[in-house]
């Protein structure tokens, strides 16, 4: 061992007597892969930029009319494709995002991965994982439609929303249970805790953070579906609070018909997808407040 002082100042430090300095090589390869990973994340971000850009300056105009917010779109505003997006995107959810969780708990805690029931489950939230919005809709409709003679509406949209929300749900919820450390479950057991009283005050806890991010990405990711609401509701330019009865708009809906009007129209159509834009940011940072709220406090 040699004693070097390396900071000229500080307390005399050793190292081994065979240590050798890093290489003029492995310095030009770290800078290298440091600089293409930078390059990397640019590339990734002017995109992104573009669009967002694109998209409030072709939109920000009729958002900054109050009758935007405030009417419906017989009065020139969109208030009816808003109530009706956030009524349907909200069903959804209240019946995916249980499912979904207790699903990924049963995968995770109670199901050893070898079970007829386990791999089945696994192998069907895989095929739902791939399956394409106008097949849970048209699934829908010949099922509700078809079938049972049920009318359009906006609970329809909602069940094929379903459909697509679950798989996301339980693979993002499945992850991060799994990378809960074990320790703080045997530590729970050894303490008396029954097992769902583990799961239900250390286990999903710890994993709140995560889960929330999963449920927000599967919730933005079919809150902007058109094929659902194509199918399996009719348009309507008047105030519809209720999904149960009658035709329902929504901003996709909205976005596809004005975009059918013309150039003329184009403008409704950049602001209701900047809209859907804002509503998906809002609901996105209002869920990852609430979970900082409830998720386990740290020293």
């Amino acid at each position: 061992m040699t004693t070097i002082d390396i900071s000229g100042t500080g307390p005399v430090k050793t190292r081994p007597s065979g240590f050798q300095p890093i290489s003029g090589r492995r310095k030009i390869v770290d800078r290298g892969a440091h600089v293409a990973v930078i390059v990397a994340v640019v590339i990734a971000i002017i995109p992104l930029l573009w669009l967002v850009g694109t998209l409030v300056y072709n939109g920000i105009e009729p958002l900054l009319d109050a009758d935007w917010w405030s009417s419906s779109e017989r009065y020139g505003g969109a208030l009816n494709a808003i109530i009706g997006t956030l009524m349907q995107t909200a069903l959804a959810a209240l019946i995916s995002v249980p499912l979904g969780i207790f699903v990924a708990i049963y995968l995770v805690e109670y199901s050893d991965g070898k079970s007829v029931l386990a791999r089945v489950t696994t192998f069907m939230v895989d095929i739902l994982s791939g399956v394409p919005s106008i097949v849970a809709a048209l699934f829908v409709y010949a099922v509700w439609r078809t079938t049972l003679g049920l009318p359009r509406m906006g609970f329809l949209v909602a069940i094929a929303l379903v459909l697509l929300m679950v798989p996301l749900v339980v693979r993002s919820t499945e992850e991060m249970l799994k990378i809960v450390p074990q320790d703080l479950r045997e530590a729970s057991y050894a303490l008396g805790v029954p097992k769902w009283k583990t799961i239900s005050r250390i286990v999903l806890p710890t994993a709140l953070s995560g889960i929330v991010t999963g449920v927000m990405l599967a919730i933005s990711r079919v809150m902007g579906e058109s094929a659902p609401v194509l199918i399996l509701v009719g348009s309507t330019k008047a105030m519809n609070w209720n999904p149960f009865d009658g035709n329902q708009e929504s901003l996709p809906l909205m976005m596809v018909q004005q975009y059918n009007n013309g150039p003329g129209a184009f403008e409704k159509v950049w602001g209701a997808a900047l809209t859907l834009v804002i509503l998906v940011a809002i609901v996105y940072f209002g869920a990852k407040w609430v979970a900082k709220i409830f998720a386990p406090k740290t020293s």
